[in-house]
C-alpha cells in the first residue's frame, strides 16, 4: 500500500476578482505530498479549456492526479458578494466531478491505497457517490488504513442518508463546530455537550478518531485514549481558503509516518495556521513549519 488519495470535487471558484482553483481533495492531496507521501487527487474534468487548465495547474504544482475527462463541463462555483461583502455561493450542478467514473485504473489505485479523504459534496450525484463508495470498499480494510470523512457540508447538498452511510464507511471523521450542530439536530443528539456528541459518534459508528475544529477556539482530536486539545495560533490572516484541508492532509501524513496523535495534531495546527497567512490553498510549506523547528 502506498497511495494517499484525495477524492471528490475539482472546480474553479469564479470570484469577482477572477478564477481560483478549488476543491478539497486536491488541497488535501497537495499537503500530504509535502511530507513526502505519494498522494493523488482523484476527480473528473470536462473536455474544455477550464478542465485543461486544472490539469496544467496540478502538473505545475507537482501534484499527481487521476482526472479523467468526461462529457460534462468542468465544475465551477459562482461567488458573488452582497452589499455587506458577504460571499454567496452557487455550486453548479451536473458537472464533471458529479460524474467520476469507476474504472480499472481507479480500481487498481484503490487496492494500493493507505489513506483516502472524501466529503459529502461529491456524493450529491449518484454516479460519483457510487464511485466513492466502491473505492472505499475496494481499498484494503486493514487496521492501519485510514478512511477519512471530512464532512464539509455545503448548501443543501447533503442528507441524513449520505452522512450516515459515510460515517459507517469511514474510520476517521473530521467535522467543525457548525457542522456538529447540524449533525446533532439531524441524528437526535440535541442536548449533548460537544465533547459528548463526539464520543457518541465514535461509539455509534466505531470510529478510530474524530477531529473537531472550532476556528479560533482551537481544535480537538478524540480517540480511545482520550482527547488532544490545541489552541489556534494567532496569526495575520491573508485568507482561510484551504486551511481545513491542509490540517487534514498534514494530520493524516503524520499518522502514516508513524507519529502519535498528539504529534500529528501539533503539526496540523501549525500547518493550517501558516496556510491562513498565505493567499490561496496550496502554498509551499517552509521546513520549519513542517518540522516545527
Amino acid at each position: 500500500m502506498k497511495y494517499v488519495i484525495g477524492m471528490g470535487e475539482a472546480l474553479w471558484d469564479c470570484l469577482p476578482e477572477g478564477r481560483k482553483i478549488g476543491g478539497a481533495p486536491a488541497n488535501f492531496a497537495y499537503h500530504a505530498a509535502q511530507f513526502g507521501l505519494q498522494s493523488v487527487a482523484v476527480s473528473a474534468v470536462g473536455h474544455d479549456a477550464l478542465g485543461q487548465e486544472i490539469l496544467d495547474t496540478f502538473s505545475q504544482k507537482g501534484l499527481s492526479y487521476y482526472l479523467p475527462q468526461v462529457s460534462f463541463p468542468t465544475g465551477t462555483v459562482q461567488v458573488t458578494l452582497d452589499e455587506q461583502g458577504v460571499p454567496q455561493y452557487d455550486i453548479c450542478e451536473n458537472v464533471a466531478w458529479d460524474n467520476i467514473p469507476y474504472t480499472d485504473e481507479l480500481d487498481a489505485l484503490a487496492r494500493q491505497t493507505r489513506a483516502v479523504c472524501f466529503g459529502s459534496l461529491a456524493q450529491r450525484n449518484e454516479v460519483s457517490r457510487k464511485t466513492i463508495r466502491r473505492f472505499l470498499t475496494t481499498m484494503p480494510q486493514t487496521s492501519d488504513t485510514l478512511r477519512v470523512f471530512d464532512i464539509n457540508l455545503r448548501q443543501h447538498f447533503y442528507s441524513k442518508d449520505i452522512l450516515e452511510e459515510s460515517f459507517r464507511l469511514c474510520n476517521v471523521l473530521k467535522i467543525n463546530d457548525e457542522e456538529l450542530v447540524v449533525v446533532q439536530r439531524m441524528f437526535g443528539y440535541e442536548g449533548l455537550h460537544e465533547e459528548d456528541t463526539c464520543k457518541k459518534l465514535i461509539s455509534d459508528f466505531g470510529l478510530k478518531l474524530l477531529i473537531l475544529t472550532c476556528g479560533t477556539n482551537g481544535s480537538y482530536v478524540f480517540d480511545k485514549d482520550g482527547v488532544s486539545f490545541m489552541p489556534t495560533p494567532k496569526v495575520k490572516v491573508a485568507d482561510t481558503v484551504g486551511a481545513g484541508d491542509s490540517f487534514t492532509g498534514s494530520f493524516v501524513a503524520q499518522l502514516l509516518l508513524g507519529k502519535t496523535v498528539r504529534e500529528a495534531h501539533e503539526t496540523a495546527v501549525r500547518v493550517s495556521a501558516f496556510v491562513c497567512t498565505q493567499n490561496g490553498a496550496m502554498p509551499q510549506l517552509p521546513e520549519e513549519v513542517k518540522n516545527g523547528k
